[in-house]
């Protein structure tokens, strides 16, 4: 291959890439979720892509996204590893929307993330679990492909994806959501804690509901119980703080800021007009790295 003919190659996978690049980053967001880590993974498969000039690639598409897919199994791998606690409390990365300028195609977007509470589910499972359910239920990849992946057959790997579904059941509310009423609830949300009004936050939650707040260290907690999830909310005022509304994951959220720059992000879940689940990522370095 001449000089030039290396160009043009170098210069075909490059604008090949570009293109997948969205997909690639929603694939290893899902899989990983930690935008840091999707995007170590995404830059690994460009790696992987300038070390392939001259293969014989057929479907683009589907080769990346096998790429991009093995490079998350092996970070999943890892973190498993690492772990010293496996029921450390963490919440995923949130995509955060504040404001209410949302253009229609952004919104439409938003309207198909995935909410954090789902997330939350993904990252109990095992990696072979949730690379199965991510990549056949998220992105409607064949299980014959997975199973290549994994270095399975194809029964396993239906298997595993059964399994993971199982787990995800019921986390994310069934039918379109009414934006008008989850803003709101997260409005009466947002005036019954800043009066401290107990009984006010207990009439918003579902009697089993959720809460999980991820510190970074010390202060992460899960608290089961609308009584419970309430107290805690209606005891935690601290001052100097500004809230407002958001959309997180596509979904009713709340953003707390100290002289401007955002300390936390709180996300709803909303089934039947009462909020099963409150994720909260109040992990400083982790809020200020996602620049939103």
């Amino acid at each position: 291959m001449t000089v030039r003919d290396e160009k043009q190659d170098e210069n075909f996978w490059a604008a090949q890439f570009e293109e997948h690049r969205p997909r690639l980053r929603a694939v290893a967001y899902r899989m990983l979720g930690s935008f840091a880590e999707a995007d170590d993974a995404v830059q690994e498969t460009w790696l992987r892509v300038t070390r392939s000039s001259g293969e014989d690639i057929r479907n683009t598409g589907s080769w990346l996204t096998t790429i991009v897919s093995r490079q998350c199994l092996n970070m999943l791998r890892s973190r498993a590893t690492r772990r010293e606690d496996p029921l450390d409390i963490r919440v995923p990365d949130p995509v955060v929307e504040t404001g209410d300028g949302v253009d229609p195609a952004e919104q439409e977007v938003l309207a198909d993330s995935v909410g954090l509470a789902l997330l939350v589910v993904l990252e109990a499972l095992d990696p072979a679990e949730r690379l199965a359910f991510v990549l056949h239920d998220m992105f409607a990849v064949p299980f014959d492909e997975i199973a290549t992946m994994l270095d399975k057959n194809t029964a396993a790997v239906r298997q595993l994806a059964s399994r993971a579904r199982r787990r995800v059941q019921g986390v994310t509310p069934a039918g379109p959501a009414d934006r008008t009423q989850q803003r709101k609830i997260a409005d009466a949300w947002l005036t019954a804690a800043r009066g401290g009004n107990f009984e006010g936050l207990v009439a918003l939650l579902h009697p089993d509901a959720l809460l999980r707040v991820d510190t970074g260290g010390l202060g992460s907690k899960v608290v089961r119980g609308a009584a419970e999830v309430a107290g805690s909310a209606s005891q935690f005022r601290p001052a100097g703080l500004v809230s407002q509304y958001a959309t997180v994951n596509g979904g009713p959220g709340i953003v707390a800021l100290r002289d401007g720059k955002p300390v936390s992000v709180l996300s709803f879940t909303v089934a039947d007009g009462l909020i099963t689940e409150i994720n909260i990522l109040a992990d400083v370095e982790r809020i200020a790295a996602l620049n939103f």
